[in-house]
């Protein structure tokens, strides 16, 4: 991704935030000068990637294939003694039009919150023992305290204020409804580390590369090693 079109979103996704009454931690809102002068008694941003995250999924083509997410809280698995919490809370941000590839996880359990805008779209399956969709097995999820079995590759939908519980090795995919406009989701969740815990149907990146064709509007927690 070039780093111009990664500013544009960032600030178009700013603006969203605002729309929504959602206002971010100081370090959502540093520029780049500003990180450069922490100490280490910020180092639990940067050890457990808070903060910003864009990207295309390595598919070039951010408007089919992608999604933007603030990290506000996180624990760590490499590291709990330092930094006990168990669990993580995102806000992400899907446009109409936009999917969130096929993917679950070895390690978190998620609540998937519609917190405004339109109507999201989760698609489950489970997961066979070598990682495949499984197309025979019915998916055992909950929805807003209801538990619900359902045939492989059903669509649940989420109206603002509904929530999905995804467990681990549920495989699931986000789209929008159609005609329903842009998706505020939350998520509340156990300890996330996307280095190590997701398994995407197919093979991509989960950090895209970026074309560095101009400075950085904000860090994202993919920059914090290079530029902090």
């Amino acid at each position: 991704m070039k780093r111009s079109a990664i500013n544009h979103i960032l600030k178009d996704s700013e603006t969203f935030l605002k729309e929504h009454q959602v206002f971010l931690p100081p370090f959502g809102r540093w520029s780049p000068k500003q990180w450069q002068k922490l100490d280490e008694s910020y180092q639990e941003i940067t050890d457990n990637m808070l903060g910003w995250d864009v990207t295309d999924f390595g598919s070039g083509n951010f408007r089919e294939y992608g999604l933007v997410a603030f990290t506000f809280r996180n624990g760590n698995y490499k590291e709990p003694k330092k930094y006990p919490k168990p669990y993580c809370e995102k806000v992400l941000l899907l446009k109409e039009g936009q999917e969130l590839p096929y993917h679950f996880h070895r390690l978190k359990e998620e609540d998937t919150i519609n917190r405004g805008g339109g109507n999201l779209q989760i698609t489950v399956w489970n997961a066979t023992k070598d990682e495949d969709l499984d197309e025979e097995s019915l998916v055992h999820i909950v929805k807003d305290g209801h538990r619900l079995v359902l045939d492989p590759g059903t669509v649940v939908t989420l109206h603002p204020g509904e929530s999905l519980t995804t467990t681990t090795r549920i495989y699931h995919k986000w789209n929008v409804e159609p005609n329903s406009g842009d998706v505020m989701v939350w998520e509340v969740s156990s300890t996330n580390d996307d280095n190590i815990d997701n398994r995407f149907l197919k093979d991509i990146p989960r950090v895209p590369d970026i074309d560095e064709d101009e400075a950085p509007y904000r860090l994202l927690f993919g920059d914090y090693k290079k530029l902090v």
